[in-house]
């Protein structure tokens, strides 16, 4: 397998159509412009690309809320949700997702979060292995919670 060099770096306004194609390309659940725009404006630090060559190969943006810890103790905490994530198919396997979801998370430590936590479909074994290895673990089940009715893990963890 070659080795893939790529760059991690804050999504900027220009990078929009691009992560909006990738989007579509790797997720049933897609947004509207205005959706990215805002997350982006609101939380810089937890929207970022990887790119190679000037092309897009994946992104992550999260929010930051605030809620009860998913881990059921000391009421409510500021959490950073991954509120989407996706690597084109022929750059999977590759690091690119570990890294984003690495950079991420110091980005939710930049917003004072306690724990971060995102969805996955119960069905996706690649993506709950490596949320595995990045030491997520499963805290709750949501039934129903994709449209297609599939349900979704919570997977959570802990930031310093």
């Amino acid at each position: 397998m070659m080795q893939q060099t790529f760059t991690l770096r804050k999504f900027s306004p220009g990078d929009l159509q691009n992560v909006i194609q990738i989007n579509r390309v790797c997720l049933p659940e897609n947004y509207t412009d205005f959706f990215f725009v805002d997350l982006h404006q609101r939380f810089p630090e937890t929207f970022i690309v990887a790119e190679h060559d000037e092309k897009i190969l994946g992104y992550i943006m999260c929010r930051i809320e605030v809620g009860l810890s998913n881990f059921g103790f000391g009421g409510l905490v500021r959490k950073g949700h991954v509120v989407s994530i996706a690597v084109l198919p022929q750059y999977r396997r590759r690091g690119v997702a570990q890294a984003i979801i690495n950079r991420a998370l110091e980005g939710m430590e930049y917003y004072k979060a306690k724990q971060g936590f995102l969805e996955v479909r119960v069905t996706n074994e690649a993506a709950i292995s490596l949320y595995k290895k990045l030491e997520f673990e499963i805290t709750r089940t949501i039934n129903g919670y994709y449209s297609d009715g599939e349900d979704a893990y919570v997977m959570t963890k802990k930031i310093a």
